[in-house]
């Protein structure tokens, strides 16, 4: 096969057929757990997280939120899958070894936002959200009617469905805690667990909690029906998470400033084609994420 701009550009369209329909067929979970926020800039400030907005009866002047004077802020960060396709094997019409690779350069980037949101959640004990405590604490500063007291989004219990007392123990207790938690009036957030996010060594735990109508030692289950189960291979053992996604804002967020495009270098006189005899192919995005607001998630771990 002859080498030239009209069978280069032929490669590129087959090589970016398959990556966007692998890219559109494979599944990711990000958008159930994390709030997508576009993005504009290098950065983007989250000054509204230091306040939970709620309507209120008007009572002599309107009550004004104003915004945090610092605001937390997630930068975008740059990520890239590349392709190499050797000359000599487009002269030896040897192409289709690499559609495996750029079905597999869209599978990849079509799982990036997951990914990131997995590294959210396994570092959200050390990693801080917009009140400078770890997203995931036993500190976070809640001022409610003047007083200051400190609350909890952390939970020392390993998930059970042993019992009707472990699970209320474990579970229970998290979705107690979780709907408690008040603004700045005392009145409730309305906070509704819904989705209980595990690791693939507590999934039968799990599913046993949210859909079996006993539990292990064959007591009555009042939990079955009570989230949704979402399973993520890279959530560290023994830990689990439980979340709220009914609101229009989430505990984690998403920044999406380029969604993954493909991206080809054909030039013939490029320095890698003269040097190498190689030409690249590939996808190209850039994403932040970071941490919305804490009372819509808990951990849980033993």
């Amino acid at each position: 096969m002859n080498v030239n701009g009209q069978t280069l550009n032929a490669i590129a369209a087959g090589l970016k057929k398959v990556y966007n329909d692998t890219f559109n067929q494979t599944e990711s979970y990000y958008k159930k757990v994390a709030m997508v926020v576009p993005s504009t800039n290098s950065q983007e400030t989250y000054a509204w997280l230091s306040k939970f907005p709620r309507m209120q009866k008007w009572i002599g002047d309107k009550v004004i939120h104003k915004l945090s004077k610092q605001g937390y802020s997630i930068v975008n960060n740059d990520f890239e899958v590349t392709v190499e396709v050797k000359r000599n094997d487009i002269e030896d019409d040897n192409i289709g070894q690499y559609n495996n690779m750029s079905q597999q350069a869209g599978w990849s980037a079509a799982q990036l936002p997951d990914e990131l949101v997995a590294e959210l959640i396994n570092k959200g004990h050390e990693n801080t959200c917009y009140d400078g405590k770890a997203f995931f604490s036993t500190q976070h500063p809640v001022t409610v009617k003047d007083k200051e007291t400190k609350v909890s989004n952390l939970l020392n219990k390993a998930l059970s469905a042993a019992s009707a007392e472990a699970a209320k123990a474990s579970y229970g207790t998290a979705r107690t805690l979780m709907r408690s938690y008040k603004d700045e009036s005392g009145r409730s957030l309305k906070v509704k667990p819904n989705l209980l996010i595990v690791g693939t060594d507590l999934e039968d735990t799990a599913r046993t909690l949210l859909t079996a109508d006993k539990l292990e030692n064959g007591d009555q289950n009042i939990y079955k029906g009570t989230a949704e189960l979402l399973v993520i291979d890279d959530i560290a053992t023994g830990e689990w998470y439980l979340e709220d996604t009914t609101m229009p804002v989430k505990a984690l967020i998403v920044q999406e400033r380029k969604k993954p495009v493909f991206v080809s270098q054909t030039d013939m006189n490029a320095p890698d084609v003269f040097m190498r005899a190689a030409y690249k192919f590939g996808a190209e995005a850039r994403y932040g994420a970071g941490y919305g607001f804490w009372q819509l998630m808990l951990k849980g771990y033993a």
